[in-house]
């Protein structure tokens, strides 16, 4: 009798790796996590060891195969975005430690490059910011004496993670659309490194990866298993939820949290701050895009309050804490620790707690952390509408934050609309295993996939128009509050 065959998906995220197996109907097999470390240098300042994390994604990958009795038939690998890794050519070891998306030093360097911004808007589909790859590429290149010549000369290789692992997986320097369309430098219309993006962000053509689609066989590991998909974690998530047509969406909830919506084979440029991404791309099929609203800090912020105040001793806590108040007692935590993401895109806001009062507890501070989540999804969520020209009707919420029952309501409550949580809630890592899966043929097509997916419960609105209004008026006023905090001056610095 045959051995049982599996698909494997390393989800190298922010604050830890994980490898899931999974069945042929998307069920969890095996699962192993490890946590890495986040360095803080400055303020403002976020870094990675990308050896410590290709050793952590090692040990979990062993693990989780180690612990399935079959074959593993293709390997499927997502990650957190936009943070820039580079390494030499000949050593594979890492120049400097990385720079991760939250990071916000290179904005004097976004100051700089105005003038380029419409350039970057309509090829690249991203407004000119610290969270993409491109401007933490020139600011190593600028910081690092001798970097740029080498680079030059293709001795020094970038890469996000995706890049990163594939390179120590394969031998092979490559990406995916997803993630390249992430760096500030991809031609969105073309899915090809574009010359003037390059030109304006300063960037030497020879250390970038060859770009390639989401779901083909890329190499093989050491072991013969087919390394057959990439797609950064937020583009992966939208491919486990099924959101194969135009106008489904999903929203994502770790460290950041992340709502997508396919748009079809043709990009929208958005006008409320959203941006236009590269949804996948499925061998030599066009590519799929989306709309994405991008939020900083929802998760990081429940570890904040663990790891920095002390308030909760395990991130689970928060539910039992919150609840033991009815409301947020007049309290609003903006959580602008990098700055503002979509859709205000203000690098200058630093995080604020307002409507202080003698009688908040840490309970209605476990609130207001929870509440900050919605009320940010709710801002991304009119965007959309508006860019869209659609009405939201359900949200479909993936992620770790999920397993939070009373942040999934208020979600409802602040949005009126249903939040459906699926029977794989680790989406992220499914849709990197659904698109290995697809590349080797262990699933026959995309209705294969959609089969897969089940509902596992859902929350409805249970607050009424007015009281929602009002605490969305209050919670704008503390958003308010969070801007120019960080002057001209301190980013010329």
């Amino acid at each position: 009798m045959p051995r049982p065959t599996y698909i494997a998906a390393i989800d190298q995220g922010t604050t830890s790796s994980r490898c899931i197996v999974f069945d042929r109907t998307g069920n969890i097999i095996s699962v192993a996590q490890r946590e890495h470390r986040q360095i803080f240098p400055r303020p403002g300042w976020v870094e990675h060891d990308a050896a410590e994390i290709w050793e952590s994604v090692q040990l979990v990958l062993a693990e989780a195969v180690g612990g399935v009795d079959g074959e593993i038939a293709a390997l499927g690998i997502t990650n957190q975005r936009e943070t820039t890794v580079l390494w030499e050519r000949d050593t594979g070891r890492p120049v400097c430690l990385a720079i991760v998306w939250q990071d916000t030093r290179t904005a004097p360097l976004t100051h700089a490059l105005a003038e380029h911004e419409a350039l970057f808007k309509e090829r690249a589909g991203l407004p000119l910011a610290t969270y993409f790859s491109g401007p933490k590429i020139r600011w190593l290149l600028d910081e690092h004496p001798g970097l740029r010549e080498r680079a030059e000369r293709g001795e020094v290789l970038f890469g996000t993670m995706d890049s990163w692992l594939l390179w120590n997986l394969t031998g092979r320097h490559v990406t995916d659309v997803t993630n390249a369309s992430r760096t500030m430098l991809m031609n969105i219309h073309t899915l090809a490194w574009d010359d003037d993006l390059l030109a304006a962000m300063g960037v030497p053509r020879a250390m970038l990866p060859e770009i390639r689609p989401s779901a083909e066989v890329y190499g093989r590991t050491g072991d013969g298993v087919p390394v057959a998909a990439a797609l950064g974690d937020q583009q992966a998530a939208l491919f486990g939820q099924t959101c194969f047509d135009p106008g489904e969406t999903k929203s994502t909830y770790g460290s950041g949290s992340f709502l997508l919506m396919n748009t079809g084979d043709r990009p929208v440029v958005s006008r409320n701050g959203l941006l236009t991404t590269v949804g996948y791309q499925i061998g030599d099929t066009p590519a799929t895009y989306a709309l994405e609203g991008a939020i900083a800090v929802t998760g990081s912020l429940v570890q904040w309050l663990r790891d920095n105040l002390g308030l909760i001793s395990s991130a689970a806590e928060i539910e039992t804490l919150a609840k033991t108040v009815p409301d947020n007692g007049g309290c609003y935590f903006v959580p602008a620790f990098s700055g503002l993401f979509a859709p205000h895109w203000r690098s200058d806001a630093r995080g604020v707690i307002a409507g202080l009062t003698g009688f908040v507890t840490k309970g209605h501070l476990a609130r207001a952390v929870l509440e900050a989540t919605a009320w940010q999804t709710r801002e991304v969520v009119d965007a959309m509408n508006a860019d869209a020209g659609l009405g939201l009707t359900t949200l479909r919420a993936d992620g770790g934050m999920t397993a939070d029952n009373l942040l999934m309501q208020t979600l409802a409550d602040v949005l009126a609309v249903p939040v459906i949580r699926p029977m794989v809630a680790e989406t992220t890592a499914l849709g990197a295993a659904y698109a290995a899966g697809l590349a080797t043929g262990y699933w026959p097509d995309l209705d294969s996939l959609r089969a897969n997916w089940h509902k596992a419960a859902e929350w409805r609105p249970e607050i009424g128009e007015a009281a929602r209004e009002r605490e969305y008026r209050n919670w704008r006023k503390a958003v308010a509050r969070t801007l120019d905090w960080v002057d001209e001056q301190e980013f010329q610095q």
